[in-house]
């Protein structure tokens, strides 16, 4: 029997769990992708129902609704951009400079799926700001915290590339010797902020970083 990821915050309305890296957010195709998080929430929460994904390889904070009045709330504020989320990554080299950020609009890379690619004409807009919270020596990296904007598929990978610093573990965009760094992606979701369908408050649910 699967287990079910740490659970971080629940309430009669939502529930919040710490996903670890390498389990997906919702079934993928084929009986061998059946496990997720969806549904192993659903088997331990009564009611709870994804609102928003994190990629397999990416661990940390993620919402569910536990009612359809919830969901509904809940996935209005991520389409108008009301939840603030707050991811930390360790890239491979130096970045220079303190602080930015990156708007290159993305779409799907139709000749190399599942990978996405920076199309400044035919693109969704893209929006991911970024701060260095540590560098790291032997071998060069940088402890990242990116604030993305929009929420589209791969974007804190795409973007980090972007910026010219692939993150460690990144078996899908980073050079060999970069994937080789890490036996994971290094790339968590931190913090999440919302306001409760229900009560109308804002609340922020954290995940410890794990690396």
């Amino acid at each position: 029997m699967s287990s079910t990821p740490p659970i971080l915050h629940q309430d009669s309305h939502v529930v919040v769990f710490d996903k670890p890296s390498g389990l997906l957010s919702v079934p993928g195709i084929g009986p061998q992708k059946a496990d997720c998080l969806a549904s192993r929430a659903a088997a331990a929460v009564d009611g709870a129902r994804i609102v928003h994904r994190l990629d397999r390889d990416t661990s940390g904070v993620i919402l569910l609704a536990r009612d359809a009045d919830s969901h509904r709330e809940l996935s209005r504020q991520f389409h108008d951009r009301e939840v603030v989320k707050g991811y930390q990554a360790i890239v491979a080299g130096r970045v220079l400079g303190e602080e930015g950020l990156v708007d290159a609009p993305m779409r799907k890379d139709i000749e190399r799926p599942p990978r996405h690619l920076v199309d400044p004409v035919a693109g969704k807009s893209a929006r991911t700001g970024w701060r260095v919270l540590e560098r790291m020596d032997d071998p060069e990296r940088t402890r990242l915290a990116f604030n993305p904007e929009t929420g589209r598929s791969h974007q804190l990978r795409v973007h980090a590339l972007q910026i010219g610093h692939a993150i460690l573990g990144d078996d899908l965009y980073a050079p060999p010797d970069v994937v080789e760094l890490s036996d994971r992606l290094l790339l968590h979701a931190e913090s999440l902020v919302f306001t409760h369908p229900a009560t109308g408050h804002r609340m922020e649910v954290r995940a410890e970083v794990p690396f």
